[in-house]
């Protein structure tokens, strides 16, 4: 497919959308919508922690960004998800790090592709425990820190837009990813009291060199040419929309989920 949006447009510059805020966001080493969201975070003014249970990936991750923007602060702190412990810790590191917390991205997640008849229980357990469950353990983590610190505060957690369509061998990461969309309306009418705002973006695919590694590049073609462009995002382009719900242009948006998709209806 050829035509105005089949080919990915050049990453935009910032705009200081978050200037003087700070940032800690999940699952943000390698080449993903986590270090996309890292980087736009940090083009738009923000200080930022980046978390990851890989730490090799993840300091060279620090180490990339810290060269990229020099004049911003950024932080690694290792955290596996699937550990409370580990999480309480990122979020109380990470405000000694920065001072404060004014932004949480919950972007940990993992897929696979299976078909429910052939799937494990320890299949379904681990992805319902890092996607779904891991991103509840942030969300409670956080919003204890913005409780106490009474400054308030964003969450934006990443969803998927199959958690409201089908797709064979996705059972377990659909699940999860509709159970995000739950608990980001759920908690948001909980979070209000405190001055915190969460929302959660959905993604139709976002494409780069670790996930073409990991999943069937020729499901990753199919679905791309589904898209109404005929191409993938950029994990960018999703974390431009993530910046945008992590500033006071999105003010009175809590509890939402924002579709990333150009996907035919």
């Amino acid at each position: 497919m050829s035509g105005p949006f089949s080919i990915a447009p050049q990453q935009i510059p910032g705009h200081g959308l978050l200037a003087d805020r700070t940032a800690v966001v999940t699952a943000a080493a390698g080449t993903g919508i986590g270090s996309a969201t890292a980087r736009r975070l940090l083009a738009e003014g923000a200080d930022v922690v980046v978390s990851d249970w890989h730490e090799r990936r993840l300091g060279e991750t620090e180490v990339a960004l810290q060269e990229e923007f020099p004049d911003r602060r950024v932080v690694a702190i290792v955290c596996d998800v699937r550990s409370t412990d580990q999480v309480d810790e990122l979020m109380r590191g990470a405000a000694v790090a920065l001072g404060r917390i004014d932004i949480v991205v919950n972007n940990a997640g993992l897929g696979g592709e299976t078909p429910v008849v052939e799937m494990a229980d320890a299949e379904w357990d681990r992805v319902l425990d890092i996607t779904l469950t891991g991103t509840f353990r942030c969300t409670r983590a956080a919003l204890g820190y913005f409780r106490s610190a009474g400054h308030g505060g964003v969450i934006v957690n990443n969803a998927s837009v199959l958690g409201w369509r089908a797709q064979r061998g996705q059972a377990h990461y659909a699940a999860a990813k509709a159970g995000v969309m739950a608990l980001t309306r759920c908690s948001a009418l909980e979070a209000a009291e405190f001055g915190v705002r969460i929302n959660a973006v959905a993604p139709s695919i976002a494409r780069h060199a670790f996930l073409d590694k990991v999943s069937s590049v020729e499901l990753l073609d199919r679905l791309s040419e589904r898209e109404a462009f005929g191409r993938a995002a950029q994990p960018w382009e999703v974390a431009a929309t993530i910046a945008m719900l992590a500033s006071d242009y999105t003010s009175y948006l809590t509890g939402e989920v924002v579709s990333v998709s150009s996907q035919h209806a």
